[in-house]
């Protein structure tokens, strides 16, 4: 299993915690140090079977300060997570070809 996870991010900590406790192999991966690339998120996505706007977090301060009412497409949308990670709802956990 790989986690998508943010250390401050109460909810990664909660499915961590839960993942250690079933002793399951996990892989944590921190999205902010290492973000994925655009084939990576694409990937992602189909696991997830989500469009990548499905995938923002629009409270976030950087989405409501710089892309509020925007209209973009699936590339360009992709290209702004991974050129802004910060913007990626998490956590997320995949295993196998699931997410």
């Amino acid at each position: 299993m790989i986690i998508y996870y943010n250390p401050r991010c109460s909810k990664c900590r909660d499915a961590l915690r839960l993942i250690e406790a079933n002793n399951c192999e996990i892989e944590i991966r921190e999205y902010l140090k290492k973000p994925p690339t655009k084939k990576e998120l694409k990937e992602l996505l189909k696991k997830l079977k989500l469009k990548p706007f499905d995938l923002v977090r629009t409270s976030e301060p950087l989405y409501v300060q710089e892309f509020t009412d925007k209209k973009l497409t699936n590339e360009q949308w992709i290209t702004a997570l991974v050129k802004n990670p910060i913007l990626i709802e998490r956590p997320i956990v995949i295993n196998g070809e699931t997410a």
